[in-house]
């Protein structure tokens, strides 16, 4: 069998902790920050951890990184 291949875009964006779960940036800080709230803006600093059912699509662009 020939290897799978990972999704560019997907291991640009994902990052995997060691426990299996999905390290992702949160969304919505490219732009238009001057509207957010500044609540908003301190809780969305850093990384998040995604769902359960967006976490088993990223593992699907990614087979070896597991």
């Amino acid at each position: 069998m020939p290897k799978m291949k990972t999704k560019s875009a997907a291991k640009k964006r994902f990052s995997m902790t060691a426990t299996g779960k999905v390290k992702s940036a949160q969304a919505g800080k490219r732009h238009g920050m001057i509207k957010r709230t500044t609540k908003f803006i301190r809780d969305a600093r850093g990384t998040m951890v995604l769902s359960e059912a967006d976490t088993k699509i990223v593992k699907k662009y990614m087979p070896y990184d597991r």
